[in-house]
């Protein structure tokens, strides 16, 4: 049915559909379309279109008299099918809205989604309507009430990553509905835990709406993890309780996170889309203007540039597709109050004409972006094409997963020989990456394992992956993971192997919090989560991926520790330094703000960093040495603190420096337990086991 007289001229602005009282404004830009149809579902599922006849500057436009939140909605987009001019238009493809605030439905595997036909040199003339997902328009109030951003600085923040679904999915205290979903994610048992573990910022993988790739859903499995999106704007529905409900709860978790003190961190996906490559589906983007939105190959133009290892790059070279996801980042900012984001394959966006660039359009955008300059931004800094890793060499307002510091540190507790000068640079927030370039401490996001890869006891427990329930015969996810199974592959009932293993992970979780930079703690790492061996679990929709909250004496053993831990940090100054060490004397005194030791208790120069054969090392940091100051300028000092590390294989005794008073003994990895009170004299000798570390304090007097 056209009921084209009913639709008024609306206006260019804002893209999408956008609801004022009396009805709504539809408007999507298209540069290379000939016509442009809103289709409008009534209650039954009847389709009505409605020609958008205005356009003004390559945005097509129109308003529809007494349309509410709730209608669903798509857009048919005709113009030239030609592939080998890089034209893709099928009006037989119905599209979700680039600006769709969210969506209804997923695709149906039987729906004919392709554009083309037996070859993609010709269009497919089936309709997909009734197989695809529709917009919905939103628009009701949201009641935030005295919500505001915690602001937390750098310098204070530890991250926890985590997925909406599989953090409560499991969870015994939450509600069953409630498992698995925003809501979940804020009843008081859930939200208590990050913040017993000294989180202030969760990172949720992707929360955009995706769409699982034809590939997975052919494997019999879903697209978990997310990061194949096909709405920049719109929650996705997944992880809602109820239907429709998205954009409300999403709203309520940022609401409730906040008031626990916890910032919330998107993980975004604005490098490619759920399409694919040319012989994916015809869902949103592709549809709309493929030569508008996609990086095309010169040469052919029927083909994509994949820069991501997804079948598709978004041309950051385009004001449109620039104006498209500045618009999606300060939508999250704005209307769902999010603190900042984690951009997957970062480098990606910075590519206009080749390599990488921190003075690319995008970045410079994002510089000066009133909102946008404000937030916490941190870069995954690496992507599959031309000098693709890029760790170091983001602009000044941006932090990096610091890839770097996860390799040495699982490189010097395997016990590989040569680590010391890297470790060096790890432990103290890699000035060498950061420094240079105006930054500080907190832009290196220091992290031993993360979504992607093997979990903390994964890595303790395998020395290879398994992941043939992936579907992918163990092909996928990388095989380079410098992890260790101390003699026996997988788990075991071996005492003495287990033991070593716990002692494993403390050595990790204690390198991490007592490093300088960010903490990221994976979920589920504080409870000793596995995947048995999966170090790419992105297809497990399952209790493989999902967090186990049934925890034995073991675990809990653990998440003490872990907990301890965070305290510790959280307290001390000393391990928040919001500028880097200078290695210098402090205040007049004879202490410098940090030294390094051999474990003979010699002061380190630089020739002893050049012996491959040493992997122990002690490390001072003095609370007399903070050049920084508190809010009202007042000095800050602190306790003096030693970390002493001993991943070789035999005991090692540290001679402890010899400064004014006694050290109390903290942490000893050797046990999960809090030691009994130990204090040794300055000069006196502290006996390590094999492959431990410790933590001692000078309490300041």
């Amino acid at each position: 049915m056209n009921h084209h007289s009913h639709i008024l001229a609306g206006r260019p602005y804002p893209q999408g559909a956008s609801f004022d009282g009396g009805g709504v404004n539809f408007a999507i830009y298209s540069e290379h379309a000939h016509r442009v149809d809103v289709c409008i579902f009534d209650e039954v599922g009847i389709e009505h279109q409605y020609r958008l006849r205005e356009r003004t500057a390559f945005v097509w436009h129109g308003y529809l008299l007494g349309l509410r939140p709730g209608a669903r909605y798509g857009f048919r987009v005709h113009g030239p099918y030609e592939p080998a001019q890089g034209h893709r238009f099928n009006p037989k493809k119905l599209l979700v809205d680039p600006y769709a605030r969210a969506v209804e439905g997923t695709v149906d595997a039987k729906a004919p989604v392709l554009g083309f036909g037996a070859t993609d040199k010709v269009a497919d003339v089936r309709d997909d309507a009734w197989g695809v997902p529709r917009s919905i328009v939103c628009g009701e109030p949201f009641d935030w009430g005295d919500d505001a951003p915690p602001l937390r600085p750098w310098s204070e923040t530890m991250i926890y990553e985590a997925h909406v679904k599989g953090l409560t999915k499991l969870h015994p205290m939450v509600q069953p509905e409630h498992r698995g979903t925003y809501l979940g994610l804020v009843s008081p048992h859930v939200i208590d835990h990050p913040r017993s573990l000294g989180v202030t910022a969760i990172e949720l993988l992707p929360v955009h709406e995706h769409s699982d790739e034809v590939s997975i859903v052919a494997r019999g499995k879903t697209n978990y993890w997310g990061y194949a999106t096909l709405s920049f704007f719109a929650p996705s529905q997944r992880f809602a309780s109820r239907p429709g409900a998205q954009e409300r709860e999403f709203k309520e978790m940022v609401r409730a996170l906040h008031r626990g003190g916890i910032e919330v961190i998107l993980d975004v996906v604005y490098n490619h889309t759920c399409e694919g490559d040319r012989l994916g589906p015809t869902l949103s983007l592709r549809g709309v203007d493929n030569r508008v939105y996609y990086r095309l190959k010169p040469s052919d133009l029927a083909e994509y540039e994949d820069v991501t290892g997804c079948g598709n790059t978004l041309d950051m070279r385009n004001p449109q597709v620039l104006r498209l996801i500045m618009d999606s980042l300060r939508y999250w900012v704005r209307e769902m109050h999010v603190d900042g984001f984690r951009f997957d394959l970062a480098s990606a966006l910075g590519r206009e004409e080749g390599a990488m660039s921190r003075l690319s359009t995008f970045f410079d955008i994002v510089f000066q972006d009133p909102v946008l300059s404000r937030v916490k931004l941190i870069a995954e800094p690496w992507d599959l094409g031309e000098g693709g890793y890029q760790v170091g060499n983001f602009p000044v307002n941006w932090t990096e997963w610091n890839g770097r510091y996860r390799d040495v540190i699982r490189h010097v507790w395997r016990g590989d020989e040569g680590q010391r000068p890297e470790l060096g640079y790890r432990l103290t927030g890699s000035a060498d990456l950061f420094a240079d370039d105006g930054r500080h401490p907190g832009a290196s996001i220091n992290f031993v394992t993360a979504h992607d890869g093997f979990t903390l006891r994964d890595l303790v427990t395998y020395a290879h992956k398994h992941n043939e329930a992936n579907g992918e015969e163990n092909r996928d996810g990388t095989s380079d993971n410098s992890s260790e199974n101390f003699g026996i592959e997988g788990e075991t009932d071996d005492l003495d192997v287990r033991e070593l293993r716990a002692r494993h992970v403390r050595n990790f979780l204690v390198t991490l919090f007592f490093s300088q930079g960010v903490p990221m703690l994976t979920a589920g790492d504080e409870l000793g989560r596995t995947q048995r061996g999966n170090n790419n679990a992105y297809c497990q929709d399952n209790a493989l991926s999902w967090v186990d909250w049934n925890l034995d004496e073991e675990r809990n053993e653990t998440l003490d520790f872990v907990r301890k831990l965070a305290l510790l940090r959280r307290t001390h100054l000393v391990f928040q330094r919001r500028s880097f060490f200078r290695g210098a004397k402090v205040k007049g005194g004879d202490l410098k703000d940090i030294a390094w030791f051999e474990p003979d208790g010699t002061e380190m120069v630089n020739g002893h960093w050049d012996d491959a054969s040493r992997c122990a090392i002690g490390l001072l940091l003095s609370g007399d040495g903070l050049i920084e100051r508190g809010p009202t300028g007042q000095i800050l000092e602190d306790d003096t603190f030693f970390l002493a590390l001993n991943p070789e294989p035999k005991p090692m005794l540290f001679v402890l420096p010899k400064l004014a008073h006694a050290w109390e003994v903290l942490v000893d990895t050797r046990s999960a337990k809090v030691p009994a009170m130990r204090t040794l004299e300055p000069g006196e000798s502290l006996l390590l086991l094999e492959r431990s570390c410790a933590l001692l304090r000078m309490p300041r007097i």
